[in-house]
């Protein structure tokens, strides 16, 4: 008897994603935790390890949303799945991911920005729930920076629908919320460190060189989510009983 077991990269693309689309969208997340920061008492913000816990806890909340979504473009993905075969269904979402990813890689590389408009997909759904963030502000301690940042996870954002969209074609519920888990990991570093290193990573983000590369990245990801056999993480093992 032989089982074939297939290594998902999903992952790790997911994380790679996160890291590089968070240095592309550091004006945006900078300018919230700069909300965040500057909504404290003054003995709260100049308390660095007080200060810290409570931008950490505003991202985990902010990832926390980000796996939620990831379930809930799980649980889509098996509804929408229904009336084809698996392997049918499953083609065509990795054919849907591969064609948003090619988008994004598109717009970060500064070749298409129509790719912006993406964003209003959740404009509706966002201006909902915002007012639910704002009532937040001034933020007190760590539990309102954790609903703080669960809900400004769902602030609208195009690299963010890119993730959903390779997330959806995770086999599974549970593996698309892995997938978006392993993003909001990816933004994390950048994210964290937008107080000390910030003048470095907006160089670094403005760099049209970089610009490109980020760009030719998701490229990649798209044509391995397209053609999923020439991607070289992917191996099956035999296993024979």
């Amino acid at each position: 008897m032989h089982v074939y077991l297939d290594f998902n990269a999903s992952y790790f693309a997911a994380f790679l994603m996160g890291l590089f689309s968070s240095l592309h969208c550091i004006g945006m997340c900078g300018s919230i935790i700069g909300t965040l920061t500057y909504s404290l008492k003054p003995e709260l913000r100049n308390d660095k390890r007080r200060l810290f816990a409570i931008v950490l806890n505003y991202n985990l909340g902010r990832i926390f949303s980000y796996a939620l979504a990831g379930a809930l473009a799980g649980a889509i993905q098996v509804f929408l799945s229904l009336p084809f075969s698996h392997g049918q269904a499953h083609r065509l979402l990795q054919l849907f991911s591969a064609a948003v990813m090619a988008g994004a890689g598109l717009y970060l590389a500064g070749w298409f920005p129509r790719f912006a408009y993406i964003e209003k997909v959740g404009a509706r759904f966002w201006k909902c729930i915002e007012p639910l963030g704002r009532r937040l502000i001034p933020v007190q301690n760590r539990t309102q920076a954790l609903l703080f940042g669960m809900v400004w996870g769902w602030l609208p954002c195009g690299l963010i629908y890119t993730a959903l969209a390779l997330a959806a074609t995770a086999e599974g519920i549970v593996h698309s919320a892995m997938t978006m888990l392993a993003f909001g990991l990816g933004t994390l570093p950048a994210v964290m460190g937008i107080g000390i290193m910030t003048s470095f990573m907006t160089r670094l983000s403005r760099l049209r060189q970089f610009k490109h590369a980020v760009g030719a990245l998701f490229i990649i990801f798209a044509l391995l989510a397209a053609f999923p056999w020439l991607n070289p993480m992917r191996v099956e093992h035999i296993m024979t009983y």
